[in-house]
């Protein structure tokens, strides 16, 4: 993961280490900045709930 290797953008580079907690499938690009957007929107509870499901 770059980010961890340090080659990433300022604002991760001094917050390591990154982990990835929640994936989910998309159709394309597009779709997956929507859900991007969406995700972002909600709540820090419902954002938990939401990873620990899977």
């Amino acid at each position: 993961m770059a980010h961890n290797a340090g080659k990433a953008a300022k604002y991760t580079h001094g917050r390591r280490p990154v982990k990835l907690v929640y994936t989910e499938p998309c159709v394309n690009k597009s779709a997956a900045l929507k859900r991007e957007l969406q995700i972002k929107k909600l709540s820090r509870a419902t954002k938990q709930a939401l990873y620990h499901t899977k």
